[in-house]
């Protein structure tokens, strides 16, 4: 035998017997097999009760249903409905405008709504409890309350937020101070979006009640010894609140406002038709053509907001 076969084998006695244990899981397969029995059942809410009716609306919206024996039957017209829809359909166009314009404008004003709320109530005061009850109500009166939507008592709760007074007077509104912030210098387009936020402030309120848990909670969770070390170091509150709170709360801000987006999406005109035209005219086709195209849409913003997010969240190791 040759003296390199015999280092060779010299070198396999060396070398250590690897042992199988196949009746332990380590740790790191642990905690994988554990998240995968906690996703599990959004899995299979995802796969029965949103994929598969996702797919047969967009079947629906490529053919003309009609009322069969057995149920509907189908015929195939491609991509009529929506043509008809930007085309034919007096006010589909217009309402979308409207809608994608009132989620662009709700989306942010909610967002800082809530977390100045929920850095407000997070100081220590008497009453704080009160206090954040207070701001939670909306959330459990918001179904009676916005049932009033077209009735008079809405009309005097708008003129009261709004400071529009009912007999025509006026004392302060969006108008107002939109020719103030224009005669300061402030750019037209920041007028604009601030005045649209005063506009919607009721649906600002009455909106965030959740997003401002989330972000009582995330305060609630950064470790006070940041805050002491800033102190200690002579940082002021305003420092300390977007050197330490801001990056630490952004993975909670990016869940937010991908929240905020889709509750926004079920909460506007363009829903409200999509509803009707499928419930009350009984056309399902243009209804799942309207919903497909209101989807992708929204789709497209909540990938381009969470992108942009991304690159800024802070995740603290």
């Amino acid at each position: 035998m040759s003296k390199a076969a015999q280092m060779r084998e010299w070198i396999n006695r060396r070398r250590p017997i690897k042992t199988f244990n196949r009746g332990k899981l380590s740790l790191q397969e642990k905690k994988a097999a554990l998240g995968l029995v906690f996703v599990a059942p959004w899995f299979l809410g995802f796969v029965f009760l949103f994929l598969v009716p996702l797919y047969q609306s967009f079947i629906y919206s490529l053919n003309k249903l009609t009322l069969g024996k057995g149920g509907f039957d189908t015929s195939y017209e491609g991509f009529s409905f929506y043509r008809e829809l930007f085309t034919n359909h007096p006010t589909f166009t217009r309402t979308l405008v409207e809608s994608i314009t009132d989620i662009v404008i709700s989306v942010p004003s909610i967002t800082i709504f809530s977390l100045f709320v929920a850095t407000l109530i997070n100081q220590r005061f008497k009453g704080r409890v009160f206090a954040r009850a207070i701001f939670f109500l909306p959330v459990l009166l918001a179904a009676p309350v916005l049932s009033l939507e077209n009735s008079s008592q809405m009309t005097s709760i708008a003129a009261s937020v709004t400071g529009a007074a009912e007999d025509g007077g006026f004392v302060f509104t969006s108008f107002e101070l939109k020719r103030m912030l224009l005669e300061a210098g402030v750019g037209n387009g920041i007028v604009t979006y601030i005045t649209g936020s005063v506009d919607r402030i009721y649906e600002v309120i009455s909106s965030s009640g959740v997003q401002i848990l989330i972000f009582l909670a995330a305060l609630q969770s950064i470790s006070p010894s940041l805050y002491e070390a800033a102190k200690i170091e002579g940082t002021t509150g305003y420092e300390a609140f977007w050197k330490i709170t801001f990056p630490m709360i952004s993975p909670i801000l990016l869940t937010n406002v991908v929240y905020t987006v889709v509750d926004s999406y079920s909460r506007n005109q363009l829903s409200q038709m999509i509803k009707d035209t499928a419930f009350q005219s009984l056309n399902f086709s243009l209804s799942a053509a309207m919903a497909w195209v209101y989807f992708l849409i929204v789709s497209i913003i909540l990938l381009v907001t969470t992108t942009l997010i991304s690159r800024k969240v802070f995740y603290y190791d």
